[in-house]
């Protein structure tokens, strides 16, 4: 569908206006004064391929937007890159060999004793183009607000790159990044200190969807049953090694634990049943080796000790710019991970807290989610009874059982009740929630579970993104965050974001 005429757009606007005066500078009503921040996260190929006042012109008339999110440092294509199915607008090109990095320029002074050159971590994707430096003019005359994601992710094939990395519990380098790495840590505190100082940036935002090698083993998040492959867990390097040893806990028996852990893990995706049941089997495995949860509490200590670094940092450099961190859509479904995201511990290290509550594509990630969990701690059970457990120890009483939630997705009730779980438990920091509302984010093969079909799997629709949004405010959401990125949204399902928006007016 065309974006939408300008005229009939300010006609059917112009009572948000009431609320919602025209910012400066700006032909557009952008919800500003409300207090409600509507933030869009977008790519920097976005800005290349269709001009940024022409995105900004249809990002301000179909979602009501007057925050940008650009991805600053990103090498995943799910935040930084193009996307099949195409949307219908930006250029249809398969960019599967996106290279990614920082989509802002490098300032090497900023960088000390990291590892690796980092002019080397500088995107080559879009050259000539600083997504920070060339947005924010255009940005600031429509009185838009831009905060920076930037993403836990590194390019495992850079010069000086092993230092920074991870080791599985083979003791095999991995391609991902340890949080006890002090290398990581001063590339990080490097990267924060380059954004702030560099440009007129009104904050930022860390995206990190990781969680601690137990979790991972159970293959206890969505598509786990590929995840959690033995002896792919991360991370026993030598300095998460002597920081387990001085807090007390016996890396030698660490190693133990695991091991046996991973039978109960092989026993249960091969369907043999333990003597007394999987359930007991369990907790049998915790009981005889809690150094399990010793490290998986280990590993979310490391990465908060990282908020609280980053949250310093941006504070350091201008007291009045915002930390934000993405909350991981995991903690919709697992519990274990959930019991680690204490909203009200995440408070005193962030100025907001972005929850991934992704109604549409999330049924068929819950159900995969059931379907590898339901393997091992949970075999005991048909994994329609899993779901309703589930259901009941997380509060989402209104979803549709399994396997037909893959189908279905997750209703708007369930974003409701994020947000106001959320609003409850962020404690003495109170740190504003914002929804992470998604539209058309591509589903995998993987996502699909027996008994679902991939083309008849829940999409997004304009009234869904509507409702979503609207319940999320009418929860009390400080705002909402458009995901995953622009290149992805078809624009009329864009348009259900503006449709709750004016509706509130």
């Amino acid at each position: 569908m065309d974006p939408i005429n300008r005229r009939q757009f300010l006609k059917t606007g112009s009572a948000a206006t009431a609320v919602f005066p025209l910012a400066a500078n700006s032909l557009f009503a952008v919800p500003s004064s409300s207090g409600k921040m509507i933030a869009i996260q977008i790519a920097a190929v976005s800005f290349v391929d269709e001009g940024i006042e022409n995105c900004l012109d249809i990002l301000q008339e179909r979602g009501a937007v007057n925050t940008l999110m650009p991805a600053v440092y990103s090498y995943s294509r799910g935040t930084a890159g193009r996307h099949k199915p195409y949307p219908g607008h930006g250029k249809e090109v398969d960019d599967t060999s996106i290279k990614g990095g920082n989509y802002a320029t490098v300032h090497p002074s900023f960088y000390k004793d990291v590892s690796v050159d980092p002019k080397t971590t500088q995107s080559t994707d879009h050259p000539g183009f600083d997504v920070l430096r060339d947005l924010i003019p255009h940005a600031r005359k429509r009185g838009m607000k831009v905060i920076g994601l930037f993403q836990n992710s590194f390019n495992e094939k850079l010069p000086g790159a092993e230092k920074l990395l991870a080791y599985d519990f083979n003791g095999k380098r991995a391609d991902s990044l340890c949080f006890n790495n002090p290398y990581h840590r001063r590339f990080l505190a490097g990267l924060v200190d380059d954004y702030m100082q560099s440009y007129e940036i009104d904050g930022l935002m860390y995206v990190n969807e990781t969680q601690g090698a137990f979790n991972d083993m159970l293959g206890a998040r969505f598509r786990g049953r590929e995840r959690g492959l033995p002896g792919s867990r991360i991370c026993f390097c030598q300095y998460c090694k002597d920081k387990a040893r001085a807090r007390g806990i016996r890396v030698d028996r660490v190693t133990t634990a695991f091991e046996e852990a991973e039978k109960f893990v092989a026993a249960g995706r091969a369907h043999q049943r333990p003597a007394d049941g999987f359930y007991v089997g369990f907790w049998r495995l915790l009981l005889r080796h809690p150094e399990l949860l010793h490290w998986e509490h280990l590993y979310h200590e490391s990465y908060r000790e990282v908020y609280r670094l980053l949250y310093e940092r941006v504070k350091a450099a201008r007291k009045d710019a915002l930390f934000g961190l993405h909350i991981w859509t995991n903690t919709s479904m697992n519990a274990l991970y959930r019991a680690e995201q204490d909203f009200s511990e995440l408070s005193q290290c962030a100025d907001f807290l972005k929850l991934a509550l992704y109604n549409n594509c999330g049924g068929p990630r819950v159900a995969s989610y059931i379907q590898s969990i339901g393997d091992t701690v949970y075999g005991d059970l048909p994994l329609a009874e899993v779901a309703q457990f589930h259901y009941r120890i997380l509060n989402y009483p209104n979803e549709a059982p399994y396997p037909g939630i893959s189908e279905a997705g997750l209703s708007a009730d369930y974003v409701y009740r994020e947000v106001k779980r959320a609003l409850d438990g962020r404690g003495e920091g109170k740190a504003r929630i914002l929804a992470g509302i998604d539209v058309d984010i591509p589903l995998s093969p993987l996502d699909i579970v027996e008994g679902a079909q991939l083309e008849r799997a829940s999409r997004t629709t304009r009234e869904r993104v509507r409702e979503a949004t609207a319940e999320a405010l009418r929860a009390g959401a400080h705002g909402i965050v458009i995901s995953r990125k622009y290149s992805e949204m078809k624009l009329d399902n864009l348009s259900g974001v503006g449709d709750a928006v004016r509706e509130l007016s």
